[in-house]
């Protein structure tokens, strides 16, 4: 497969200053963020021996690899937003990363919202899991207004006649 030029994590970097490095096993990424660029590049490149390897030792049992190849394979990969990163404050050896990867399958728009957590064992980074982000369900802060009750604006209709 030929290299691209930019790099397909959306860093604005040069492939080769970026995740490349670390596909090919010729440095170790220093952070979860920097290995969570690096699968995500993996992915859309079709790398998947560096996707297995950087899979937590402890997760690996149950990794499906054809499963994942077929997954690559079928996605047109369109970009990468890291939304939030985060160290465990009590241990330095954990790390999270929220993300979004957009991609299209058989020509939908599709987007992979994750929570994904790191664990550090020795020198190297590894995907430990991940935990889908969907719509966040709303909070009260006040009790539900029925529509037959009187309305909170204080105007003395019932709700459904006034702000309801």
């Amino acid at each position: 497969m030929n290299e691209p030029s930019a790099c397909p994590c959306d860093s604005g970097l040069p492939y080769a200053d970026c995740c490349e490095p670390y596909i090919s096993g010729a440095r170790k990424a220093p952070t979860p963020e920097a290995l969570m660029r690096s699968r995500y590049s993996a992915y859309a490149l079709q790398i998947m021996p560096y996707l297995a390897s950087t899979l937590h030792p402890s997760q690996r049992h149950d990794y499906d690899e054809d499963g994942a190849a077929r997954w690559a394979k079928e996605s047109e990969w369109d970009g990468l937003e890291v939304l939030e990163v985060s160290a465990d404050s009590e241990d330095p050896s954990r790390g999270m990363v929220e993300f979004r990867a957009r991609y299209r399958r058989r020509g939908e728009k599709l987007v992979h919202h994750e929570r994904a957590e790191f664990r550090k064992s020795g020198d190297s980074w590894y995907f430990f899991d991940g935990k889908m982000v969907g719509a966040s369900q709303v909070r009260r802060d006040a009790p539900k207004v029925g529509r037959n009750d009187p309305c909170p604006c204080g105007s003395g209709k019932k709700f459904k006649k006034c702000c309801g």
